[in-house]
């Protein structure tokens, strides 16, 4: 599923994402392949993303939330 589409309050963990230079734009955000993560909010309207991972906080917009692939899992550090 994409990230654009995961649950609110559920851990999803990161399994791909659709471009390379977006992978590496994520990566300044400390967003890797592999991490566990969990949308805390979802802006009305297309808005943006609120998500936590690795305990930081940041918004993601919408275009870059559905090019991310992510699995419902269960991570033993949330």
């Amino acid at each position: 599923m994409r990230l654009s589409d995961a649950p609110l309050n559920k851990i999803v963990k990161v399994i791909g994402v659709e471009e390379s230079n977006l992978q590496l734009k994520l990566s300044q955000y400390g967003l890797f392949k592999g991490d566990c993560l969990r949308v805390i909010r979802s802006a009305p309207l297309d808005g943006p993303l609120l998500i936590e991972v690795n305990g930081r906080t940041f918004a993601l917009g919408r275009r870059v939330a559905k090019k991310v692939l992510v699995e419902e899992v269960s991570c033993e550090s949330h």
